[in-house]
């Protein structure tokens, strides 16, 4: 058989065991394991498989995964949300759209200490979904925002979704993460921006507005963000300055929320047991999936087809821009299938190669995925901050889906403009680690 008929067998068997709910992870290693029997000289697919998972499991970098889920599941159980939401809340009265500002404002801020896009949809709904309801603001908008900004928890960092690409490409952890600043904060300003145009453009949909609090008392609500800025400045700084590796600096932020848990009296025996429960889950869910993703990985190395489709898409003579264009499509359609984890894991070995050939560098390449990955979150009919904000709210999914529908296509304006302006993602890595 030539690259073309086993490339096609494999994708085949692929979608048949996605298709049969076989987990993604047990799916990945079955391809792996047939593409091995289509490679010369009698290389063993088990001793290939064995040496492959421990090469990519047994990771320093890869440790930071577990204790950046820990830290999000402890602040989780925390009552950082609602204290976001109290802090936030006076300072936005006078903003078109006020109150629903905090949820790109809260979702930005709980996101920089969870990683998870799940979590902080989750936590920051929990607490503002009621409020804006209660007070009046159209439910459509609310839905939208929350869809769109909990996608923040894995595009500012530290980000669970940043380790897995960075750990998948074989770049720097800390150079990702820088990366991601920047464009978070261009992505929170297309969600503020377009709040505030929707409250413009529909006045009779915005509740009136409440009566302005003292400065002392917006001051004193807003001393409820104080732990919460603490440890991420603690975070950050201990990053950009080099204190600490990305893996440290994880054990500084578990260190950090359980202060902040105890601080609140909510450190409980039982809040950490569920603590490192459910950490545990989401790290043996991931870790698996990886494991998966690298044995394909080296199986498609072996066969050759990585590097002959690199050469393929280099022989048309794509042009970067049309390549950007081509991969966005392609990993929407896949955002409608497919987790963001399992878009990352089950692509990079084929995607890299043709991004490196064109000229991207791979640390931006990783913002680009991130930004995919959010739209996969809110794509339909997987979309997990869909699912999350239907449970929550009780609407359909069509519903939730429409609401988030302007918040989706905002992304793919924010990855029009870091690939016009790639400065813009890389300015932060090559400022701290010039050359």
């Amino acid at each position: 058989m030539d690259l073309i008929q086993i490339s096609l067998l494999l994708l085949l068997l692929l979608t048949v065991l996605l298709a049969g709910g076989v987990w993604i992870a047990i799916a990945l290693m079955a391809c792996g394991w047939v593409g091995m029997q289509f490679v010369g000289g009698g290389i063993p697919a088990g001793s290939v498989l064995a040496t492959t998972i421990w090469g990519n499991s047994a990771s320093w970098t890869l440790a930071a995964l577990p204790l950046f889920i820990w830290m999000g599941e402890i602040l989780f159980r925390t009552q950082l949300s609602e204290e976001m939401f109290r802090g936030l809340a006076p300072w936005l009265n006078r903003v078109p759209g006020r109150l629903l500002h905090v949820n790109v404002l809260a979702c930005g801020i709980f996101g920089s200490v969870s990683g998870s896009s799940a979590a902080t949809c989750a936590t920051v709904a929990k607490i503002a979904l009621p409020e804006l309801v209660k007070r009046g603001y159209n439910e459509k908008i609310a839905l939208g925002s929350l869809a769109g900004a909990g996608t923040l928890g894995i595009l500012i960092p530290p980000s669970i979704t940043m380790v897995v690409y960075a750990v998948a490409a074989n770049v720097s952890i800390i150079q990702v993460f820088l990366a991601g600043f920047l464009p978070g904060f261009l992505v929170m300003a297309l969600y503020s921006g377009y709040i505030a145009v929707w409250a413009l453009l529909n006045p009779q949909l915005m509740p009136a507005r409440e009566p302005r609090l003292p400065l002392i008392d917006k001051l004193r609500e807003s001393a409820n963000l104080i732990p919460c800025l603490l440890l991420i400045t603690l975070v950050f700084v201990s990053l950009v300055l080099g204190w600490a590796t990305a893996t440290e600096c994880a054990a500084w932020g578990v260190l950090g929320s359980l202060a902040i848990a105890w601080w609140q009296g909510v450190l409980t025996r039982e809040s950490f047991w569920l603590s490192v429960m459910g950490t545990v889950r989401v790290t043996c869910m991931i870790m698996l999936i990886l494991a998966g993703a690298s044995f394909m990985a080296t199986s498609l190395a072996y066969t050759g087809i990585p590097l002959a489709l690199a050469n393929w898409v280099d022989s048309l003579s794509l042009s970067p821009y049309l390549l950007i264009v081509v991969l966005t499509i392609m990993y929407i359609l896949l955002g409608t299938a497919l987790d963001g984890i399992s878009m990352i894991v089950l692509t990079s070995a084929v995607v890299l190669p043709m991004v490196q050939k064109a000229g991207f560098d791979l640390v931006w390449f990783g913002i680009f995925m991130v930004l995919v990955v959010e739209m996969a979150e809110v794509s339909p009919p997987v979309g997990f901050n869909l699912f999350v904000l239907q449970t929550m709210s009780g609407k359909d999914s069509n519903f939730v889906a429409l609401a988030s529908l302007p918040f989706f296509f905002l992304l793919v304006v924010a990855v029009a403009i870091i690939t016009v302006f790639p400065s813009i993602v890389m300015w932060l890595p090559q400022l701290i680690f010039p050359g």
